[in-house]
């Protein structure tokens, strides 16, 4: 946010403001005054025009070269530094914009503008506590000032003092109930403070306010998104994708939406379109190739992980993507692969240690694979899942107290998960606890039938022992 108001000069200069004249040909009439080397008042007007107009077109390296003249003709005057800081400021050079917003303090040290100004700057350079001080003096200055009200709520919200910068901007919205401004950052504080419900209130009533706002029509969709309002939240990113078309992070959102809601084939347009504006992009290329791997197209999916890989060596997550692609088309070497380079960035992520596992179980690689596993319900000790497949892993290798501590355990965790008591029943038949494993096999047998197929193929010969000659007769 800035102070800055181009049209807020002195405006005395001697010129033609017929609206038949292109203004850009005033200016170049100013310059031509500068040119001239006519000093006194009219040169500082020019100037003054001159800076003027290069900051609305946003031409600020043009506007540096007449604010650093503009300091030269009044180097006693608040107000040339202050506009050379706002500048430097544009110009991503915060130091520099800081020193000329000093200068202006020193010459000038109560006015209030200044200190949200040079406040702005320190924001922009997150130096927060500083800005939060300067924001702080300019109200000091000018009690209930709006910019310096505003502003604060700003820096509070960012420093994560939500509720310090909620009433502030509940107290402006009482204030300027007709100000849009203020329902956007009251809608954002809500929305940072996981309220909402409220925050969409709110962006609602900027809306009314202001219609075309871009910026709240998206945010409107990301807070209806998570509201679970999914066609509400798309419609929203159309709205302000019809108000601005090239706008890469609407068209990637939207995108998420529609993957979440199994419209795959719409989402993968979507992040298509994000990828002609940004094709570096690489979230938008990795959801791609998830989008494309949910649908089978593993061909694909591999281009997009590879091309996001190429942009990113550090995303682990298309690494893992990646792998996961190799591993469904049974190419477990390049899988484990990619799983090892994705463990190299992050190591703290069950379910990379998860693929790698079974990865290294289908390439018979028992050993590493029991590691892999017993990593992964370090991590995840709640996972069931984890804990059957470590525990069968364990029994296939001839582990098997070991193996039955684990599939007890997943058991624990969830009783109602049927390949866990098949895999107890096959240890404990094989530990000669027979009476035991037919309880197992019964539970087994009750949460899933089809496993009574599949126990019969496996042990073979099985109605030789009566106990679970019994069972299947059952």
């Amino acid at each position: 946010m800035s102070t800055y108001d181009p049209d807020n000069f002195d405006d005395d200069f001697s010129g033609d403001y017929s609206p038949r004249r292109d203004r850009s040909e005033e200016i170049e009439r100013y310059k031509e005054l500068l040119r001239r080397g006519n000093g006194g008042l009219k040169s500082i007007e020019a100037l003054e025009e001159i800076i003027s107009y290069c900051f609305e077109k946003e031409k600020f390296d043009e506007a540096l070269t007449f604010a650093a003249q503009l300091v030269e003709y009044a180097p006693y005057s608040s107000d040339s530094w202050m506009k050379k800081g706002m500048v430097l400021n544009n110009l991503f050079r915060y130091q520099e914009a800081l020193e000329c917003y000093d200068q202006a303090i020193a010459l000038n040290p109560n006015d209030s503008d200044l200190f949200i100004n040079r406040g702005i700057t320190l924001d922009n350079a997150n130096r927060n506590d500083e800005a939060l001080a300067d924001f702080e003096q300019a109200l000091i200055l000018n009690p209930g000032d709006y910019e310096g009200l505003i502003n604060k709520a700003v820096i509070l919200e960012k420093m994560e003092r939500f509720d310090e910068a909620l009433e502030i901007l509940k107290f402006l919205s009482k204030e300027e109930p007709q100000n849009s401004e203020v329902w956007f950052e009251l809608a954002f504080c809500f929305d940072l403070m996981d309220r909402t419900t409220e925050s969409l209130a709110c962006y609602n009533r900027n809306i009314d306010l202001d219609p075309y706002n871009v910026n709240a029509w998206y945010n409107r969709g990301i807070v209806l998104n998570r509201l679970g309002r999914h066609q509400e939240a798309i419609d929203s990113y159309d709205m302000a994708l019809a108000i601005k078309e090239d706008f890469p992070s609407a068209l990637y959102n939207k995108g998420n939406v529609l993957a979440a809601v199994g419209k795959l084939d719409d989402a993968v347009e979507c992040y298509k379109q994000t990828l002609r504006f940004e094709p570096k992009d690489v979230p938008a290329l990795h959801n791609l190739g998830n989008a494309y791997e949910e649908q089978g197209n593993y061909t694909e999916a591999i281009k997009c992980f590879t091309l996001a890989v190429k942009y990113d060596n550090t995303h682990y997550e298309s690494y893992f993507g990646r792998g996961s692609c190799y591993d469904a088309m049974e190419q477990y070497r390049k899988a484990l692969t990619d799983y090892n380079r994705a463990l190299e960035i992050c190591r703290e992520y069950p379910e990379l240690w998860y693929a790698k596992a079974d990865a290294e179980f289908n390439l018979g690689k028992f050993k590493e694979c029991l590691l892999s596993y017993k990593m992964v319900v370090q991590m995840d000790p709640e996972n069931y899942e984890a804990w059957y497949d470590y525990g069968d892993t364990l029994f296939f290798t001839g582990y098997l107290k070991e193996g039955l501590k684990a599939l007890n355990r997943s058991i624990e965790l969830n009783a109602n998960f049927a390949d866990s008591y098949y895999s107890r029943a096959k240890v404990l038949f094989v530990l000669e606890r027979n009476l035991d494993a037919v309880e197992s096999l019964k539970a087994a047998f009750r949460l899933n039938p089809d496993l009574r197929k599949k126990f019969e193929v496996e042990f073979k010969g099985v109605r030789s022992v009566k106990e679970f000659a019994a069972l299947l007769q059952s």
